[in-house]
């Protein structure tokens, strides 16, 4: 079993910044989604256990995800935020055994962006 803790959400103005995180209990990839109302969810971005990096194409250059293994805590740095970026984020966490995936997901946290 896997447990995420995220904190970091809340409601910034256009232009802002925000810097979300994630805890595990468990050394694992992990990433963040996000799920805009009316919308699928979306990936944001993965960082694997070893720091490899994958992004959502259209936040490269705005949005960095970290880790910090010793911790097991992934951080998602939102810079620039635009209205558009509104959305309750999720952390994922991917725990693989014998060949079968499992996600694990946290409660979300919401963020706003206003215009």
């Amino acid at each position: 079993q896997v447990q995420l803790v995220e904190s970091g959400g809340g409601l910034v103005q256009a232009g802002g910044s925000l810097r979300l995180s994630c805890a595990s209990s468990r050394r694992l990839a992990m990433g963040w989604y996000r799920q805009a109302p009316g919308k699928q969810r979306e990936l944001v971005a993965t960082i694997t256990t070893g720091g490899g990096l994958n992004y959502g194409e259209s936040l490269k250059g705005r949005f960095f995800i970290s880790r910090d293994n010793a911790s097991n805590t992934v951080y998602l740095q939102m810079n620039s935020l635009k209205p558009e970026d509104t959305a309750v984020y999720y952390c994922n966490a991917v725990l693989v055994v014998d060949g079968t995936r499992r996600d694990y997901w946290g409660q979300g946290t919401q963020v706003t962006v206003s215009s």
